[in-house]
């Protein structure tokens, strides 16, 4: 069996850069559409904070299927400390090493912790692809970290393999010198 690379670290600097992007959302870019075409970005933002508790609850021992992948608008308190609340959780839920072998029950099935963890980075690194496009493209993504999810995207989500009705689309045409980000979501089914 081959040993699965410890996402952790990286997780960790998808989370550095979307604080970045969660610390420019406005309240009136709440309502903007985005490439996550059932989400405005006040929907994708609840879904991605309501993603992480929910991998947090998967390394504290529970199964995703209980949790659902959303939160509630975090009012006063903000989207930036929301977003820290989850990461401080997400954290500490992953902290253990022993947690990458461990079998784990993904939204997707049982898998191996490691699994998962590249899975959620795959995940975080797109959605973050997703508000900044929503944001008006201005912000500039990491290269490294768009390449390792869309290495983790290709191996899990193979092009013509994907089941009808899921969460990611058909892998939609992109031009040869686009740049690794593009790549990604347009591998992820994102029109580009």
């Amino acid at each position: 069996m081959t040993a699965v690379q410890d996402a952790r670290p990286q997780y960790q600097t998808a989370l550095d850069q979307l604080e970045k992007l969660f610390a420019t959302v406005t309240p009136a870019d709440l309502g903007l559409p985005t490439p996550c075409t059932e989400f405005t970005l006040r929907q994708l933002l609840n879904h991605v904070v309501g993603g992480m508790h929910r991998f947090a609850y998967m390394g504290e021992g529970g199964r995703a299927g209980d949790v659902v992948a959303a939160v509630e608008d975090p009012s006063d308190e903000g989207w930036p400390a929301a977003l820290g609340r989850a990461r401080a959780r997400v954290t500490a839920a992953w902290a253990d090493d022993a947690k990458l072998g461990r079998p784990t029950v993904a939204p997707w099935g049982e898998v191996p912790g490691a699994i998962a963890v590249g899975g959620y980075l795959m995940e975080l690194v797109t959605h973050s692809w997703d508000i900044a496009t929503a944001l008006g493209g201005g912000f500039a993504l990491d290269d490294d970290l768009s390449r390792t999810a869309l290495g983790i995207a290709q191996s899990v989500l193979p092009d013509g393999q994907r089941p009808p009705g899921g969460p990611f689309g058909d892998v939609r045409p992109v031009a040869e010198d686009a740049d690794v980000h593009t790549r990604l979501a347009a591998w992820m089914g994102r029109s580009v």
